[in-house]
């Protein structure tokens, strides 16, 4: 008796395990034993990335590629001109290389000195008058005076006033907008230049866009704009509307710029002096050098070598001269800063100036008619505005024919307020209005 069964079940046993087997085979090849990683694989990657990173900063520190050379400078002065940001120069460049930096700006700033200003208003010819006429000419030569269409004559005179703007651009505009005319040309006003406005479809013969027109207070506010750079320029065409005005606190604690051009029935107000900021912590009430604000003088010692104070005399002019120069007796306002940008005409900075750094900038001038010309850069936001240099600041008055111009406390203080709002954004988002300041630039109102 079998127990298991016949000898022919068991073989049909056995053949049945076989393919079985067989069946399973992709799944026993999966099962197989994985190879073994290689440690040093990772490592060697690891060192690679290093070593890379190693020789792009040796290059980034030391290569004399002028493209290189360019940008390490701008990296290092943007970070230097920065009191909170300092660290992010210092940290990573060796110390010789920053002092190589500096010390360009320290001769760009021993060329300047002894620049100044000699230019003035020059006087309207007068008529020659002609020789006595015989008693025929008196008979005949009767000239007849056209009538003249009083708004007509206007819209002469605002275009005259206003020559920067690119007449078909305006017309379009007002087709559009025929409201803005209803109290005539003399009093047009338009003002998109808020924040969140996004500006008029005028133009400029520039090419630039315009925010805001003010027939009335004869102001023309224009969007400039670059590569990496947003800013606000204001055109206030009556320069004896314009003064330097201290905060109400000076000496305790500044104000803002707003607050200052309301405080003396300003319609556009901007940073002026720098302030004695230790830390980053100061609250603008110590005023750093000298300045004069309608004829009073406030500050204990001038500003140091290097530094230009920009004059604003009797006569409506702007004067630059060195920080150490005597004040003129016919100063009516002055601020002390650096460095100068255009002195009669010249544009005195240039890429050897030591002030390529990117950053929000604060720019005064005057034009050749006699124009003052309020510029403001926003700066310090990669998503809207980086900031920019000196240079670039002097190039756009200068295309606005500008005469003289200095470069005034920027940074955080970089602001422009206009019409009871601001209209430029602070480098420091938790700053809306900037920080409170010495001492602001102010055009006022017409009376």
């Amino acid at each position: 008796m079998k127990l298991f069964g016949s000898t022919r079940s068991g073989s049909r046993l056995a053949k049945n395990r076989k393919v079985a087997l067989a069946a399973a085979g992709a799944d026993v090849a999966v099962a197989a034993p994985a190879k073994r990683r290689n440690p040093l694989k990772g490592l060697a990657i690891v060192l690679g990335c290093l070593l890379m990173i190693e020789i792009l900063y040796f290059v980034a520190i030391y290569s004399d590629n002028s493209f290189i050379s360019k940008w390490r400078t701008i990296y290092i002065e943007t970070a230097m001109d920065t009191l909170s940001h300092k660290w992010l120069a210092t940290s990573i460049i060796p110390p010789d290389i920053i002092e190589d930096v500096m010390d360009q700006r320290r001769q760009a700033l021993e060329q300047q000195i002894g620049m100044s200003s000699s230019w003035s208003k020059e006087e309207p010819e007068e008529a020659v008058p002609d020789a006595d006429p015989s008693p025929d000419q008196i008979e005949t030569d009767v000239e007849v005076i056209p009538e003249v269409d009083p708004e007509e004559e206007a819209e002469e005179n605002f275009y005259t006033l206003f020559y920067e703007i690119d007449k078909p651009s305006l017309e379009a505009y007002l087709s559009e907008h025929p409201e803005a005319l209803e109290n005539g040309w003399d009093n047009l006003y338009i003002n998109e230049a808020g924040l969140d406005d996004s500006g008029t479809s005028i133009q400029t013969i520039h090419g630039e866009q315009v925010l805001a027109i003010d027939a009335k207070n004869q102001v023309l506010l224009v969007r400039v704009s670059g590569s990496g750079y947003l800013g606000v320029l204001a055109i206030a065409k009556d320069p004896s509307r314009l003064s330097l005005y201290p905060s109400s606190q000076l000496g305790v604690t500044g104000e803002y710029s707003g607050t200052i051009a309301e405080n003396h029935n300003g319609i556009i107000g901007i940073a002026a002096s720098g302030f004695i900021d230790p830390n980053g912590n100061g609250n603008g009430g110590l005023l750093a050098g000298y300045a004069m604000c309608d004829g009073t003088a406030y500050g204990n010692a001038h500003m140091g070598w290097g530094y230009k104070r920009i004059e604003l005399h009797e006569d409506d002019l702007f004067y630059i001269k060195d920080a150490s120069d005597p004040v003129d007796e016919e100063t009516t306002d002055a601020v002390e800063f650096q460095p100068a940008l255009i002195i009669d005409g010249t544009i005195v900075v240039d890429s050897n100036c030591g002030w390529t750094g990117l950053q929000p900038r604060t720019c005064i001038g005057q034009s050749d008619k006699y124009e003052i010309l309020m510029l403001v850069i926003e700066g310090r936001m990669p998503l809207r505005s980086t900031g920019t240099h000196v240079i670039e600041c002097a190039e756009i008055l200068k295309r606005h024919g500008c005469m003289q111009a200095m470069n005034l406390d920027g940074g955080t203080s970089a602001m422009m307020w206009f019409d009871g709002e601001y209209i430029t954004k602070c480098s420091n988002q938790s700053l809306p209005y900037g920080r409170p300041l010495p001492t602001a630039f102010v055009y006022k109102r017409a009376e």
